[in-house]
């Protein structure tokens, strides 16, 4: 099933759309297995969480207009809304939990980092143990569906444990993970970056939250992820700009600009082109070609 699929938006596919090819599935989530080759030309967004465990694969998945090989023994993680297409080769195995939002929200928090982190990272590496382990709770996932009085709480603690797994091998692949974890008042500052840089610019703000000054934040960035607390936010509000300019065809750079928290389009734009060399109209212009 497919929402807004005017010409000037990304289509939006929602969970029933895939019903009919689910290997077992209840209202909340669906368990899919792919085999073989599988081929997604055209771009589009989910309305629910995908997390994708692959065996033995090969080909090319592009996630938000950047394309990831595609390997063995990997996890991939698409939040709702993230833009993604693949070519998939012969031979692959993998297997997919379609995840509907609120049943997702109860085990979210054992997604150790922030979201952000992951939209960023959505490819993840497993070692041998971790691959096993994952498969192990796939597999029991897929078995409790299977049951007539399946046992919701029991899938979400089992997804929990998967979202736990996925973590630790994030923490393990990608430097500012082992930054967050060794130092929480970072991954707390992440974590609200992630709730309020829509509406919340400053470093006063979230240096008073953590209850430090925010000098010492701005020493906390620059010593450990070699960037400023300002230069964080801005980061986290350029890749919103971005995935809004992509994905959002409907709204003009005014209305962005507003829903990003600026009530003036002039100084959007001027940040805009300050953060990526180009204007929103030009970034629009420049990735209609790559994504219709």
């Amino acid at each position: 099933m497919q929402k807004n699929t005017s010409q000037d938006s990304i289509p939006v596919v929602s969970i029933q759309g895939y019903r009919q090819e689910q290997s077992a599935g209840r209202e909340e989530l669906l368990f899919n297995e792919l085999h073989g080759k599988r081929h997604i030309d055209k771009p589009h967004k989910h309305d629910f969480f995908i997390i994708i465990l692959f065996d033995r694969a090969s080909g090319t998945h592009s996630i938000d207009s950047k394309d990831y090989t595609i390997g063995n023994r990997e996890i991939h993680v698409l939040f709702p809304g993230q833009i993604h297409k693949w070519d998939i080769n012969d031979g692959t195995i993998a297997y997919q939990l379609m995840i509907e939002r609120a049943f997702f929200e109860q085990f979210a928090p054992f997604f150790r980092f922030s979201f952000t982190n992951y939209q960023n990272h959505p490819v993840i590496k497993l070692t041998n143990n971790a691959f096993a382990m994952l498969m192990y709770e796939f597999d029991a996932i897929k078995e409790e569906l299977n049951n007539d009085d399946s046992l919701v709480h029991l899938i979400n603690a089992r997804a929990a444990v998967i979202a736990a797994i996925v973590s630790k091998q994030a923490e393990h692949t990608f430097t500012e993970f082992k930054v967050y974890q060794s130092n929480p008042r970072l991954a707390k500052f992440n974590m609200l970056i992630d709730e309020f840089y829509k509406e919340q610019k400053s470093v006063a703000f979230y240096a008073e939250q953590l209850h430090i000054s925010a000098n010492y934040l701005n020493i906390l960035c620059k010593k450990n992820l070699k960037v400023s607390a300002s230069g964080l936010i801005q980061q986290r509000v350029c890749t919103e700009a971005k995935r809004l300019l992509q994905i959002e065809r409907l709204l003009s750079i005014k209305e962005i600009a507003f829903e990003l928290g600026y009530a003036d389009h002039a100084y959007f734009s001027n940040f805009f082109k300050t953060q990526t060399g180009v204007t929103p109209t030009e970034f629009r212009e420049k990735n209609a070609s790559i994504l219709f």
